[in-house]
């Protein structure tokens, strides 16, 4: 696969899956040096130290206020938690057996994605693979967060930045997959916390945006909460060099 034949979305494509799922079967983890960029309040960091256990992991985050809180966290023996963005990776050259952003590419600032891309093919040794998991600008939860962020613009940047890494030579394209991740919501009050309120953003939300965001969310509110299928879309790639 090269640059010419990557698509910017398929919305209808993918089956139910989640990135854990995907990353067991595409990355060899088992041992691995692992950077994670933008590993949020490092939920996935832990599920996929238990799963897959990985020699050492890196974990970066730009959110100050969220890092200082990974900072408490002390059964995670081999996990470093750095603050910093994908454009500034404080690691040498080569470093790395695994690079993986979960949905946090498209928070790059748009002029530095580039230099993201040369990040992650820096740190990365020959052979080594990039897991780039994006959300989809497609889909009911989506139509959700437009209300009051509206990403369409820094999503298909980000997905620029990754083809364009594959038309400079830095990484060559392995593999592209589609699946459906899900979203749960107890009610509005943990959508709110979670989506509203996150620390890492700052959403402009008056109270009559406030009511219509709710509003939306409402239609979705059943029993047991609210539910969402997202699309996502997985870009899969290696550093040239390693023979793989």
């Amino acid at each position: 696969m090269n640059a010419a034949s990557m698509r910017i979305s398929d919305p209808q494509a993918g089956i139910i899956s989640s990135d854990l799922e995907l990353m067991g079967e595409l990355l060899p983890l088992k041992d691995a040096t692992v950077v994670e960029l933008g590993c949020g309040s490092a939920r996935m960091t832990r599920m996929m130290v238990e799963r897959f256990a990985p020699r050492r992991v890196i974990a970066t985050e730009v959110d100050e206020i969220q890092h200082d809180k990974n900072l408490a966290i002390d059964d995670l023996p081999g996990v470093t938690f750095v603050v910093g963005g994908a454009q500034h990776i404080d690691l040498p050259d080569r470093e790395a057996d695994v690079v993986i952003m979960l949905k946090s590419l498209h928070h790059v600032p748009m002029e530095a994605m580039d230099q993201a891309m040369d990040e992650i093919a820096r740190v990365l040794r020959p052979g080594g693979l990039a897991y780039l998991s994006e959300p989809v600008f497609a889909g009911e939860f989506n139509e959700i967060l437009r209300l009051f962020n509206d990403e369409q613009r820094v999503r298909e940047a980000a997905f620029a930045a990754v083809a364009g890494a594959v038309e400079r030579g830095l990484l060559a394209a392995r593999q592209q997959r589609f699946f459906l991740s899900r979203s749960c919501f107890a009610d509005f009050g943990e959508f709110e916390q979670r989506i509203l309120r996150a620390t890492h953003s700052n959403h402009q939300v008056d109270e009559a945006l406030y009511h219509r965001v709710k509003e939306a969310f409402a239609a979705r509110l059943g029993e047991a909460g609210a539910e969402f299928l997202n699309p996502m879309r997985v870009d899969l790639l290696v550093k040239p060099g390693g023979g793989a």
